[in-house]
């Protein structure tokens, strides 16, 4: 870590006023601290993170300074390398800070087939931690479990149901299925017969005896009614009647079990879900639209991946996928992390996918939902993407990720974005130019208060290089406020009390701009300085005026880091 980077995190915790997610502070006066086990196995099972000794956070991130840094470097090396299981090679750095010695450790993520990391000296139950907001948490013996699945392939949907045969199948799902995989996949299916079908297809596998018997993929895809041998692999579906859940005069409006293959369950999920919402009104073009409170796409694809991506090992078997709905949003829940390289950060990203129920999965791309030509998983490597894009469509906040290892949630919030208020509002900023992913933005921070560049991602559907490009811009318009940079950048909308104070905080700057150049050659930061205003704003304005003639850079192009600005020698356009 070089020491610019090192400056800015710190800048950064001291702007926010506590610890964050991927950074831990320590004193560490009297040596190492105990809980660094902790932090060390908590980031290395989460995303990384960086931890420096020789901050108090309880002064504000004062550098207070080590006695011994090169002692300490060498007992945290020791103890990554032998307390911790796997070891760990952190990069570890001394820093001369504000006039005294910190120590600096980056922590790598590990990758799956690795985790969890945790201290030899606790055992693999009691010494597994993760890093939750600014603190360690230690993981249950069940998400250790979960962790150590996705070392390797899981193979629960395959695991053979002792004593189930083809007569716990539905006979016409069978033909459906076989027909259809010589037909798309004629090289492997077209030429065997049925019973080979099945078991190539994994529907059939030999059980202990070598007799086939239906897989767990086969019954959930095809079973008459899978529930009788695992009662709690269905939905639960309830309806509350305020956002706290139920209300002193009333438990719940709806409360319904789905149950049936895993078709059946999304149509009957999808029906009750149906049956609870409201329409409301969107704005189109000229004029107004009704529709569902929630994209029926959306759903679907939040459905589908509950039931297809939910552990299905035998510490999970005994929970459920639930969904509620309260008035102002809707939760589905399923038993089971994100599984594999798939991060919150990647979800909907081209190319990046995995599957933890991989025999399933393949399965349900060849059975169709019932009444319907469309399969279940007919979106599969894609079904976040097009739930994203069907929440922007309609003029939504796109859905909240919560993944714990245990479990993973998708909420969406009960509101549309762009209302007739919120274009009326983004219409009184007046400015031109505004892209449409900058109006869904302005909506959004309007709502929520705050984003970052992934939460922008994921709403607009842009990329990273576009969404940091539109963040700046709307930075240098004063649309927006930014706190943090790079990786710890956050943008909120500048305290404003009403319109007139819009646009007298976003008045023209060039005036100011000329006056402080007077009749010098400065740079972009020497302006900064004297103005007051952001680097973004005044690299805006400095173009404007540019490109209208009143001022001129001194040096070979505006993008050079010696690049310099004066007035040019023409009267200016204003007054």
């Amino acid at each position: 870590m070089l020491d610019a980077e090192l400056a800015e995190i710190i800048a950064n915790l001291r702007d926010i006023g506590a610890d964050i997610a991927d950074v831990e502070v320590k004193k560490a006066h009297g040596g190492l601290p105990k809980s660094l086990r902790e932090t060390l196995s908590a980031f290395a099972n989460t995303q990384g993170g960086v931890i420096i000794l020789g901050l108090d956070e309880a002064q504000t991130f004062t550098a207070t300074g080590l006695t011994d840094p090169a002692r300490l470097a060498a007992n945290l090396g020791a103890m990554c390398a032998e307390d911790m299981e796997p070891s760990l090679r952190p990069l570890i750095k001394i820093h001369n800070f504000e006039g005294v010695h910190i120590l600096v450790a980056e922590v790598p993520e590990l990758d799956p087939a690795q985790k969890p990391c945790y201290a030899r000296g606790a055992g693999i139950t009691k010494g597994s931690h993760i890093r939750i907001s600014d603190g360690d948490r230690r993981l249950s013996a069940y998400e250790v479990q979960v962790m150590l699945s996705s070392r390797g392939q899981p193979r629960d949907d395959e695991q053979a149901v002792h004593g189930i045969g083809l007569d716990q199948l539905d006979p016409a799902s069978v033909a459906a299925l076989i027909a259809r995989l010589r037909i798309s996949r004629p090289h492997a299916f077209k030429d065997l017969d049925s019973q080979s079908v099945l078991r190539r297809a994994r529907v059939l596998v030999p059980d202990d005896d070598g007799e086939d018997v239906v897989s767990l993929a086969g019954l959930l895809a095809l079973g008459n009614y899978p529930q009788e041998h695992f009662p709690q692999l269905m939905v639960t579906f309830v309806h509350y009647p305020t956002d706290s859940g139920p209300s002193p005069s009333e438990r719940f409006l709806d409360n319904v079990t789905l149950e049936g293959p895993i078709p059946v369950m999304v149509r009957d999920t999808l029906a009750a879900i149906r049956r609870n919402m409201s329409r409301r009104a969107i704005i189109s073009g000229a004029g107004r639209q009704d529709v569902w409170e929630y994209p029926e796409t959306a759903l679907r694809e939040a459905v589908v991946n509950a039931l297809v991506h939910r552990d299905l090992s035998s510490a999970a078997q005994g929970t459920q996928v639930q969904i509620e709905m309260y008035p102002g949003r809707l939760l589905i829940r399923n038993p089971g992390g994100l599984f594999g390289p798939v991060t919150i950060d990647s979800l909907g990203q081209e190319g990046i996918s995995s599957a933890r129920n991989a025999t399933l999965i393949k399965l349900l791309e060849d059975v169709p939902l019932p009444g319907d030509t469309r399969t279940v998983c007919e979106n599969r490597g894609s079904g976040i993407r097009a739930m994203l894009n069907a929440l922007l469509t309609a003029g939504m906040s796109p859905p909240q990720f919560d993944d714990k290892i245990s479990s993973f949630t998708v909420g969406f919030p009960n509101h549309t974005l762009l209302s007739e208020e919120t274009i009326t509002w983004i219409h009184s900023l007046g400015e031109k130019g505004l892209t449409d992913s900058q109006c869904v933005a302005l909506a959004l921070l309007r709502e929520e208060g705050i984003l970052d560049n992934r939460v922008y991602r994921n709403t607009t559907g842009v990329d990273s290089r576009i969404a940091t490009s539109e963040l700046q811009d709307l930075v240098a318009r004063e649309l927006i406020t930014q706190t943090g940079t790079r990786r710890w950048a956050r943008y909120q909308l500048p305290e404003r009390p009403s319109t007139a104070a819009v646009e007298s905080s976003r008045a023209d700057r060039r005036p100011g701009l000329l006056a402080a150049l007077g009749n010098q050659t400065l740079s972009r930061a020497e302006l900064v300085a004297r103005t007051g205003l952001g680097d973004q704003t005044v690299r805006r304005w400095l173009k404007i005026m540019r490109d209208e003639g009143t001022v001129e850079i001194v040096g070979s192009s505006p993008k050079s880091v010696h690049v310099r600005y004066r007035r040019t020698q023409q009267e200016p356009l204003f007054g």
